[in-house]
């Protein structure tokens, strides 16, 4: 059972104290906090932990502080969509929405070589009116011989030539505890001319207690990309840790099955998980055609097989879009073969443009559907 307490709730006032006393007078029952601060209202809702479903919703309702209340229907309590439940499905950082019902291109390289192709990147995104990228500076690999990211070092030129574009949001995989210390620092050190989206990789779904770090930080958003190999469940319960440490800026990424049957490309493509994601959380879902394709193959239209699987997630409903790009493919340190090239940008995001026109035509056409 979640509580919704009224805007800007005062846990000083006598009615919020007469509340959580009651609570906490109630057997084998937990109360979690979670506040959510909006630009003009904080929203502070409690969740009762515990066998719920004898307790008196209309002597709890009778409390001047609560709003409304809302019965867990699903096992994704903080992050899932319940009955009578209209909280908004978006949140806001460093000037951006990221929602359900909108979307964000974060083109980029995916791991970081040089200052001077940082600087090509995010002045071409400039050029066309973007403000997110992504920026791979810790690179998980599977043979310990692979180069494993530029590390710390090249967080500072990657901040001050974001801030020097007009960049809000940077997203970063991390792996461990410290690399969060480490972009903390170094932003400050820049003097925060951007915003940064911490990404747990793949690989990472299922470390806890990473999850469990990262989910207690509340300064960045988190984007979640679906396990290596695990259902889509599990993932989302993934998602859930995050949230229950008290970080629910979560985006949920999907990037491929990892499996042969999906050769030639790199991984399943699957994006038509998108509308269910959307329908069991309230996450805005993102899509990850780079990894999930893997190569730079193209049919007889000579549209790229990225360019398609992109446009079937975006299509679906996708709020997001994390691609790689690249100044010269053939020198990139990590994932060459996938990364779409500089001059492809425009026609990328043209063709991400008619995509989501005809995903909101659908959306008008299934309005329609209803009315009659």
């Amino acid at each position: 059972m979640i509580l919704i307490l009224h805007p800007d709730t005062n846990k000083a006032d006598a009615d919020y104290s007469k509340l959580m006393d009651y609570l906490s007078s109630l057997p084998n029952i937990r109360i979690s906090t979670h506040e959510v601060t909006g630009t003009t209202q904080t929203l502070t809702e409690l969740y009762l932990i515990g066998d719920t479903s004898g307790l008196d919703e209309n002597m709890i309702g009778n409390f001047e502080v609560v709003d409304r209340i809302v019965r867990i229907s699903r096992e994704y309590r903080i992050l899932g969509r319940h009955k009578r439940d209209d909280r908004p499905s978006h949140f806001e950082y460093n000037g951006v929405k990221f929602g359900q019902d909108n979307l964000n291109v974060f083109a980029g390289l995916c791991a970081v070589d040089t200052a001077e192709n940082v600087e090509v990147i995010m002045k071409a995104l400039q050029t066309h009116g973007l403000q997110c990228t992504r920026m791979g500076v810790y690179k998980p690999r599977t043979s310990p011989y692979s180069f494993q990211g530029r590390g710390k070092e090249c967080l500072p030129y990657v901040f001050e030539l974001a801030g020097k574009y007009d960049i809000k949001v940077v997203a970063m995989e991390i792996t461990r505890d410290a690399h969060i210390e480490e972009i903390h620092q170094a932003l400050e050190a820049s003097g925060k001319p951007t915003g940064v989206m911490l990404q747990i990789g793949t690989r990472n779904t299922q470390n806890f207690e990473l999850l469990k770090s990262v989910g207690r930080q509340k300064i960045f958003p988190i984007l979640l990309k679906r396990g290596f190999g695990i259902t889509l469940e599990e993932s989302l319960n993934a998602a859930e840790y995050l949230a229950s440490e008290g970080n629910r800026n979560v985006i949920f990424c999907l990037r491929g099955m990892k499996t042969n049957y999906g050769d030639p490309h790199r991984n399943i493509v699957d994006f038509a998980h998108v509308p269910v994601v959307k329908r069991l959380t309230r996450m805005p879902v993102c899509i990850d055609p780079s990894h999930s394709v893997g190569v730079r193959s193209a049919s007889s239209d000579n549209i790229l097989d990225v360019f398609h699987a992109t446009a079937q997630g975006v299509i679906a409903g996708a709020n997001m879009v994390l691609a790689d790009f690249h100044p010269n493919p053939g020198k990139a340190l990590v994932d060459g073969p996938q990364a779409l090239h500089m001059d492809e940008l425009p026609w990328f995001l043209q063709d991400i443009q008619l995509a989501r026109s005809a995903y909101e035509k659908r959306c008008e056409l299934q309005r329609r559907q209803t009315e009659k």
